[in-house]
């Protein structure tokens, strides 16, 4: 009740006064109507709050998103059910959806009938144009009684996400993809023939067959070990993007970082069509995956899940100690900003891991300009050159370059 009473409106707060004043002016003069109607306007308001506070309604909420995952500038729904559990009818609801600015406004819904057993169906449609995790909610509701005395607020504190993915060019080019990977398909490699050298073997598990067991191996490590009959070949192709602060130009989503981005999550897409296992590395080391630590065949959800949130860092050289934790024969292809004599050295630990690893690198000086800016200007052609020159196929690429069309450049 002492909640409800702090919540009277501007109306309520008005009727109590003036009922106040009516009664006390209506006893001075001796006016027993007068007294009567301002007993009548001190209680309205009082029985509102006596009603909202004692009504036992259990409001629930249910959201949902579909699709939970889209690409920037996709619109997805969100789906709302509201249902009332308690046994005495609510009165009017006012709702509101705390959602962020990228989504756009937040959406406002007035209820009304909210009777026991009641549940309503709602539904608001959201767009991002930027990529990122986006939380839905919570939502904020005012109840009020049917005369606006009172408005009590509440708040479900449950939230939803969005995830908004980097929005991707459609890469034509397979010649990548079938000269790394053969096929680019998993597939398998018989050891039935060949020398004993040849032969793959793991430890004896309990159900093996005796007849599996690899002698010698088992003698030299002194315990039993057990011929592989086939060894899965995979592609495995790690995609860096230089997160790099001074490596980049320009702000928001007209910067070349959201252009890197978006080339980056191309490339993973493309790459697992072609049947590779992707990982992407940044300037920092291999980005986390949600829930496995690559992205197998043509599903790269976890990487565009991981693309969505990346954001720029502060550091200053490029870290591959990464190559370490990553199967020998797997290749890179790089999304690379400004270069600097300080970068040799993580390129050519690149190039030596893979077998003629690609490169984009971003003309980053013409996202400085609103003209077009003469490629190289700043030494971007001499980094070029540098990195063909050292094994490297790149190419350059400025804001209004066709990606699929550079692609194809380092491709061949």
């Amino acid at each position: 009740m002492r909640d409800a009473l702090a919540s009277l409106t501007t109306r309520g707060r008005a009727f109590l006064a003036a009922g106040t004043t009516t009664v006390v002016c209506g006893l001075l003069l001796g006016q027993w109507v007068m007294t009567q109607l301002g007993l009548l306007a001190v209680l309205l308001p009082l029985a509102a709050a006596f009603f909202l506070s004692r009504s036992q309604h259990h409001l629930t909420l249910r959201r949902t998103v579909t699709p939970r995952l889209v690409v920037a500038g996709q619109s997805a729904t969100v789906q709302l059910r509201l249902s009332n559990g308690g046994t005495v009818p609510a009165g009017t609801l006012l709702l509101e959806e705390v959602i962020p600015y990228a989504l756009g406004q937040r959406p406002r819904f007035v209820l009304e009938g909210v009777g026991r057993g009641w549940s309503r169906d709602l539904s608001y449609p959201v767009r991002s144009e930027v990529r990122g995790r986006h939380v839905v909610g919570p939502m904020t509701m005012r109840v009020t009684d049917p005369f606006g005395m009172v408005e009590l607020g509440r708040t479900f504190h449950s939230t939803t996400e969005l995830i908004a993915t980097p929005r991707t060019v459609l890469l034509t080019s397979g010649d990548p993809a079938q000269a790394w990977a053969g096929s680019g398909h998993s597939r398998p490699r018989s050891f039935s023939v060949g020398h004993a050298e040849d032969v793959t073997v793991r430890e004896y598990q309990q159900g093996d067959e005796l007849r599996r067991v690899h002698w010698p191996s088992s003698a030299r490590n002194d315990q039993l070990m057990v011929r592989r009959e086939e060894q899965p070949w995979q592609a495995r192709t790690v995609v860096v993007l230089d997160t790099r602060t001074i490596a980049h130009r320009g702000r928001g989503s007209a910067s070349s970082f959201e252009t890197a981005v978006s080339a980056a999550a191309s490339l993973a897409v493309h790459l697992a069509e072609q049947g590779h296992e992707v990982q992407v590395a940044t300037a920092t080391g291999l980005l986390p995956l949600a829930s496995s630590s690559v992205a197998h065949g043509h599903d790269v959800t976890d990487v565009l899940e991981a693309l969505a949130v990346v954001d720029v860092d502060s550091s200053r050289a490029l870290d591959v100690s990464w190559l370490m934790s990553v199967p020998s024969g797997t290749q890179v292809a790089a999304v690379l900003g400004a270069l600097d004599s300080t970068d040799h050295y993580a390129l050519a630990r690149l190039e030596r891991h893979g077998r003629a690893p690609r490169a984009l690198v971003l003309d980053v000086d013409a996202w400085t300009s609103a003209r077009p800016v003469t490629p190289g200007r700043s030494g971007t052609d001499q980094a070029l050159l540098a990195l063909s020159g050292s094994g490297w196929r790149a190419a350059l690429m400025g804001p209004g370059d066709d990606l699929d069309v550079v692609w194809k450049q380092v491709a061949r």
